[in-house]
């Protein structure tokens, strides 16, 4: 049976359907907004997965090229593995259905959002996460939904709730949030150097919109009636997890609180071990049940030790950064590069400039862009102390990489300014909580160690939250073992002005509005105190770049002279950037780029660029080369891909039959301008015939007959300069034509 419903939600009319299609899977909606539509499948599996410890969630967004009119670029039409805004948006839609699972629950859950129509009007990675929270609340899963999501802009300080893709573009402020009803569950953003206060006041107004989504989906849901399947829950054995409390909990207590991570996580291990075989034989064949409640409760003593004694594992209080160090310019042949170390979590990142060749054009849904700016996040196995196969980076290390990204990109200088192509690399080498806030760090010191004039210096900080319902407690600068046994994980980095980008995920069914308050005070505090920790080691970009960089020379020339510069099937400039060295890449508007690894190569391409793109005026004096000799005269390369025609009579001051006579090709020349005619071919004169120049008397020289009518039938005779000799007898002009005998 189909069921539908709409809203108006924001400058949006939205319309949800079910039961027309997809019927197959547990639930599904087909949601329209604007010529935006989605279709959202959720499926659950029959049976429990055996021997995991989590819960089997899988969200996939499924990006369709049809769905804007494109055919898939490259040799493989079918496409190949997910785009990176793909895998973005696919968390997306994870990160806020996650903690609305009943606990416990070990049957597989996938969820896929396919695009089949997107207009750029209504965005298509918010309304993914609406349909697929849809798909779920008409489903048969148990799941305590519903969820909305929400996009905010602002241009001129007006907010704007899911701006279009135009409007982003002007907006200083590009903030997603997803909640419940109750609470907000997730926030993503990226900002130019926005204010907490600014960014609570858009949450406030983007989950007055979410309730609104909220209560379409609850309509939709109230008018199939579905009813949830019952799924037997995985719960710890209450029995055991007393015995372990009451007879365990000082020594695991003890055990946690150790401030170094190798020696703790391996004391934890060895004491799980310990009190396992302990109670093996009270309890025999219930092994790894007990290990579950012994993990049960080590999260039990680190969350009491915080909430009651103030106390965090490490010894710090909880708004308390540990250690930090910073270091700059330590690998000499990169062009950039920075160590952060906080702690036990520590990022080596490394800097590449290049030229607008090296950009990374964008081949997306919503539209093709090339990206100058770019940041790979790198987490290897060795960084926590363990083996594994190396792969292809993960959707966890795509979502940091883009988060660091994101939080430094508002303060990367325009193209106009700085015409380099800039990339990233982060190499996690030591990691115990936070590292995508270690590699803003370690960002900013490379981009300053390379000499890039960043508008403001970015640190960015993680916080954590412990709570048992009644009370809580943010954590500054959480570690790995605060991270996982907590109920929260707050990145926020910015300015010494503003925030630059955010990312709030929990494991609990919201957040309260008085937590973000002070989450995102304590995060400032932080953030100024790594800022300053960052300056002391590197107070500004240094004045000169790597000598190793390239160098790029922009210049900006006549638009229609660009086909001059390329040159007939690109000859000219592939000659350019064969005698230089140089990389020429030329934009519609006229603006010429040109990188090369030495100063001397740049400024010789810039020279022969300018040189072909300058006007020729009458009169003026170049040094050329002659290129080709004809029976009339000789062609004078004066300017790079410029020649012009010195006629015979101007070759030399005495007469000659032939321009072999005096000149052969490769020989160098100085010639002037003596005409420029109508086509924009050149006349040329070798400058020893010094004579005065009469700019009007083009085609002619003072002191010589003007050069005959060709259409009369006339020939002319070889020109000489006034008072040169008569040419011997054997060397007079022939005529045009034999007469007949």
């Amino acid at each position: 049976m189909e069921h539908s419903v709409e809203a108006a939600i924001g400058r949006s009319a939205l319309r949800i359907e079910t039961g027309h299609v997809a019927k197959q899977a547990s639930g599904s909606v087909w949601l329209r907004v604007g010529d935006t539509i989605l279709l959202a499948a959720a499926t659950m599996s029959d049976t429990a997965r055996p021997e995991i410890d989590f819960f089997p969630l899988t969200c996939d967004y499924e990006e369709r090229k049809y769905a804007v009119g494109k055919i898939p670029g490259g040799f493989v039409k079918r496409g190949g593995r997910p785009t990176e805004k793909a895998i973005l948006t696919s968390r997306l839609i994870d990160r806020p259905l996650r903690p609305l699972f009943p606990n416990g629950l070990r049957n597989e859950v996938q969820i896929i959002v396919t695009t089949l129509s997107i207009d750029h009007d209504n965005l298509s990675d918010i309304w993914a996460v609406v349909a697929a929270s849809a798909a779920l609340m008409v489903s048969d899963i148990p799941w305590n939904g519903p969820v909305g999501a929400v996009r905010m802009g602002r241009i001129n300080g007006e907010l704007i709730v899911n701006p279009t893709l135009a409007e982003i573009d002007e907006s200083d402020l590009d903030l997603i949030v997803a909640g419940t009803e109750q609470a907000v569950i997730m926030v993503e953003a990226g900002a130019k150097e926005v204010s907490e206060a600014d960014i609570l006041a858009a949450i406030e107004v983007a989950h007055g919109v979410i309730r609104q989504q909220c209560a379409a989906q609850n309509e939709l849901a109230a008018s199939v009636a579905r009813t949830k399947r019952e799924v037997a829950l995985h719960k710890p054995d209450e029995e055991l997890l007393a015995v372990v409390r009451e007879r365990c909990a000082d020594d695991i207590k003890q055990a946690v609180q150790n401030p170094d991570k190798a020696a703790r996580e391996a004391g934890i291990e060895l004491l799980k071990e310990e009190i396992v075989e302990r109670l093996a034989a009270e309890f025999p064949e219930r092994e790894s049940d007990l290990a579950e409640a012994t993990e049960k409760v080590v999260k039990e003593q680190i969350r009491r030790l915080i909430l009651d004694e103030h106390i965090r594992p490490d010894g710090r209080k909880t708004d308390e950064i540990r250690p930090i160090t910073c270091e700059a310019g330590i690998l000499p042949r990169v062009h950039g590069s920075g160590l952060f170390t906080r702690g036990q979590t520590q990022v080596l990142t490394a800097l590449t400039l290049g030229s607008s060749d090296d950009t990374q054009t964008v081949d997306g849904l919503e539209a093709d862009t090339e990206k100058r700016y770019m940041h790979f996040y790198n987490f290897p196995p060795y960084s926590v102390g363990e083996t594994r196969p190396l792969r292809g980076p993960g959707r966890r290390e795509i979502g940091h990489g883009a988060l660091a990204e994101r939080a430094l990109f508002p303060m990367i200088p325009e193209k106009d300014d700085f015409p380099y192509a800039l990339l990233l690399t982060s190499e996690v080498l030591e990691s115990n909580g936070s590292t995508s806030m270690a590699s803003v760090c370690a960002s900013t010191l490379a981009l300053m160690d390379a000499g890039v004039r960043i508008k403001a210096p970015v640190a960015g900080v993680a916080m954590g939250l412990m709570s048992d319902g009644d009370r809580f407690a943010v954590l500054t600068d959480i570690q790995g073992m605060e991270d996982f046994s907590g109920d929260m994980d707050f990145k926020v980095a910015g300015t010494e002005k503003g925030i630059t980008a955010l990312q709030l995920d929990t494991k609990i069914q919201g957040i309260p509005h008085e937590v973000l308050i002070q989450a995102l005070e304590q995060a400032r505090s932080g953030r100024l105190f790594i800022l300053q920790k960052i300056l002391e080691t590197i107070p500004e970009p240094r004045p000169g770049m790597s000598m190793y960089a390239p160098r790029i020379i922009t210049l900006l020339i006549n638009p229609e002279k660009i086909g001059e510069v390329i040159g007939p099937g690109g000859k000219m400039v592939k000659k350019i950037e064969a005698e230089t060295g140089a990389d020429i890449s030329i934009e519609q508007d006229g603006k010429v780029f040109i990188a090369c690894a030495n100063a001397a190569g740049g400024e010789k391409a810039a020279d022969m660029v300018r040189a072909i793109t300058a006007d020729v005026e009458i009169g003026a004096i170049y040094n050329g080369k002659v290129t080709r000799i004809i029976g009339m005269g000789a062609f004078v390369e004066f300017l790079p891909g410029k020649d012009g025609l010195v006629h015979i009579s101007r070759l030399a001051e005495q007469h000659i039959r032939r321009p072999e006579d005096v000149v052969h090709i490769g020989d160098e020349l100085r010639v002037r301008v003596i005409e420029v005619d109508s086509q924009g071919r050149v006349n040329l004169s070798a400058i020893h015939l010094d004579e005065p120049f009469d700019p009007s008397a083009t085609g002619s020289r003072p002191g010589r007959p003007p050069m005959p009518d060709r259409n009369r039938g006339g020939r002319p005779g070889p020109y000489r300069p006034a008072g040169a000799p008569e040419p011997p007898e054997d060397e007079a002009p022939r005529a045009r034509f034999r007469p007949k005998r």
